[in-house]
């Protein structure tokens, strides 16, 4: 049997959320839990008890590096890896948001039609160490 990843996604456009719901719904040991802002999910994070969380860099209120502060003080969410989806793709961008603490980075846009491999293949590397 394969094991199920919890994804948290988080991102506050509605038309990426449906975009990611669609890439990632019918993914066999993949399940999807979306947030619409860094606030819901520094809220809701806790008790989702998510695997990976994916979130967007520009969202209004609480950005997604602040968003990734906020869920790294719940002991519970400590260590678990957080993945930028953003535009924000320069390499240096890339390098700022890995010494924040990311994993790493999916381009916008991204293809939903490769997206579950890319995240399988991110949760591979992070999971082998």
């Amino acid at each position: 049997m394969t094991e199920t990843l919890r994804i948290l996604y988080v991102d506050d456009e509605a038309d990426i959320r449906s975009i990611v719901e669609f890439a990632l719904e019918d993914e066999e040991g993949l399940t999807l839990e979306l947030c619409t802002s860094g606030r819901e999910a520094v809220a809701k994070a806790p008790a989702l008890h998510p695997d990976l969380i994916l979130l967007d860099v520009m969202m209004p209120g609480m950005d997604g590096p602040t968003t990734l502060q906020r869920l790294r003080a719940h002991a519970e969410l400590a260590a678990t890896p957080v993945v930028f989806v953003t535009a924000k793709v320069q390499p240096q961008e890339i390098a700022h948001f890995k010494t924040i603490g990311a994993l790493d980075v999916i381009a916008k846009p991204f293809d939903p039609m490769v997206l579950a491999s890319q995240i399988r293949a991110l949760w591979r590397r992070y999971r082998d160490g």
